[in-house]
This record gives C-alpha cells, sequence and structure tokens, in this order.
C-alpha cells in the first residue's frame, strides 16, 4: 500500500500508467467487454466496478488536452441516444476532476480503439455498456 494512492491502483495497472506516453490510450472495460480478445496488454480488477476504477485512474493520470475528446464511451446498439447509468457516472466523475463529459462513439469503433490501446483494464462492472476510453496527455512542468 502507497500513501494517498488508491488500494484500485494496483502495481500492475500503475506501471502501465506510468508507461504510457502523451497520447496513449487505456481502456476501462465492463465485465461483458471482450478485454481478452482486444486488450495488447490486460489487467484484471474483478470485483471492481468501472466508475471505481475510472475515480482511481483520474487520480494520477492527467487527460489529453490536445485532442477535443479525450474520454470516449460505447454509444448503445440501436439507440445512440440514450446514456447507460456508468456513462451518467463516468461523466460526473470526469466533471467533478474538471474534465468535460465523455463523447459517445459507435460499438464497432470503439473495438477499434480498443484494439489500438495501450491496456485494456478488465473490470467487475456488471452494468452493460460500463467502458471508456481514456487518451493520456502530459504533466505540465
Amino acid at each position: 500500500m502507497l500513501i494517498g494512492i488508491s488500494p484500485l491502483l494496483t502495481p500492475d495497472l500503475l506501471h502501465a500508467l506510468a508507461s504510457m506516453g502523451h497520447g496513449d490510450e487505456i481502456v476501462l472495460a465492463d465485465a461483458n467487454f471482450p478485454a481478452t480478445t482486444l486488450g495488447k496488454r490486460l489487467i484484471h480488477l474483478p470485483g471492481v466496478s468501472a466508475p471505481a476504477v475510472l475515480q482511481a485512474v483520474l487520480s494520477v493520470l492527467p487527460l489529453d488536452s490536445f485532442v477535443d475528446q479525450p474520454a470516449l464511451t460505447m454509444q448503445i446498439v440501436g439507440d445512440s441516444q440514450t446514456r447507460p447509468a456508468t456513462v451518467a457516472e463516468f461523466d460526473a466523475l470526469l466533471q467533478q476532476q474538471g474534465h468535460q463529459a465523455s463523447a459517445a462513439i459507435e460499438r464497432q469503433a470503439f473495438y477499434q480503439r480498443a484494439a489500438q490501446a495501450f491496456a485494456v483494464v478488465a473490470t467487475g462492472e456488471l452494468r452493460t455498456y460500463g467502458n471508456i476510453l481514456l487518451k493520456k496527455g502530459v504533466i505540465a512542468a
């Protein structure tokens, strides 16, 4: 354990976050997400909700300020206008940290981005559409 660091930030997750460079992406995925299929680097956090993981990650990860949307979620198939409860929680956490709300992209486009992501974190989130992709930013001097 470390002082001031969430216990959800396991050694593997901290290493991945610290190893990422500016513009690299990480996916926090729900339990239904094809994480093993798509993840180049896979980190398991079973039994932990995706919003709880997002809160822990946002405590140490700067989001990219050079892009319009540094946080992306997956649209509901056949209902792109509805915002899932998990996404509402994600957006509240993002806004608490001074970031804009996430933007939703089509499911297959999300999968394509996830396949190129630096890492995928497989959470224990049981609610569907509990997935978010984050683009890492920089820490100003």
